[in-house]
This record gives structure tokens, C-alpha cells and sequence, in this order.
């Protein structure tokens, strides 16, 4: 792939937010025929004066598995033979995604994911990712799922 070449680049955390993201880049990639990255980044939890102690998982593997699942699921979901490279960094997800993409990419994100409040229009990354990119942002909006699961 060229330097010229549009990626599109979609952040995943695992929420339905994120999965909608994902659809929608798959649906507009077997279109374009551009190339897909899913994206997954996670940082170790700060506390305020508190030395937490650090879980015995390990949070790349945990947040392969959460990426590969995602992928895997909504690929099938939609029968998307389109190419997905899956990134694991560990970093800021905001900060990691707005770093990822280049100028001539689109960056796709669920408007919201697991942190914040339920309502609020605009999580902190995607509002992040709006703000800082240097490329297009395209913030998809989750529809609550109907009652036969995830569409």
C-alpha cells in the first residue's frame, strides 16, 4: 500500500458502540476496496495517590482476544471478506488513535464506549478524535440492538 493510499482506521474497545463503527467500516470498505485496521489500545488504570496492585492478567493478551473477537464476530456478522489488520497498543486510547492515522486516512469511531455516562452524545474519545485528528472522523452512532441480539 502506497502512502497515497486512503486506510480506514476504526477504534474497537469491545462495546456496541465500537461494533457499529466496525460494521460500518467493513460495509464501506467492501465498497471503496480500501484497507481495514481495527485498533485497540488500553492503558493500565490511575488512581490518585493510591498504589493499586496490578492484576495477574495479562492485558495485551486480554485485549487481543477482545479485538480478534470483535473482528471475527462482525465479519461473520455480515459476511465481510474484507482484510482486517488488528493493533494491539498499549497506550491512551484517545491519544494511540489520533496517533495511528495519517492525514490521508478516515478514522472511525463509535460515538460512545464502555466509560463515561449512558446519554451523552459524545464519549471522550471520539470527542478527542474529533478535536485532534489530522484525518476525517467519522463518529457512528449505536442503535440499542433489537430484541433478536446484535444487528
Amino acid at each position: 500500500m502506497s502512502e497515497q493510499e486512503q486506510r480506514i482506521v476504526v477504534g474497537i474497545d469491545g462495546s456496541a458502540g465500537s461494533r457499529a463503527a466496525l460494521r460500518w467500516a467493513l460495509r464501506y470498505a467492501d465498497k471503496t476496496g480500501e484497507e481495514v485496521t481495527a485498533l485497540i489500545a488500553w492503558a493500565h488504570p490511575t488512581y490518585y495517590g493510591v498504589g493499586a496492585p496490578m492484576p495477574e492478567e495479562d492485558p495485551d493478551k486480554d485485549a487481543e482476544r477482545a479485538l480478534r473477537k470483535a473482528v471475527e464476530e462482525t465479519t461473520s456478522l455480515l459476511g465481510s471478506q474484507v482484510s482486517v489488520r488488528q493493533e494491539v497498543v498499549r497506550g491512551h486510547p484517545a491519544e494511540t488513535l489520533v496517533n495511528a492515522v495519517r492525514s490521508n486516512d478516515l478514522l472511525v469511531v463509535g460515538s460512545r464506549g464502555h466509560g463515561g455516562f449512558v446519554g451523552v452524545l459524545l464519549g471522550s474519545v471520539s470527542q478527542h478524535c474529533v478535536h485532534h485528528s489530522p484525518c476525517p472522523v467519522l463518529v457512528v452512532r449505536h442503535e440499542e440492538e433489537p430484541e433478536g441480539g446484535p444487528a
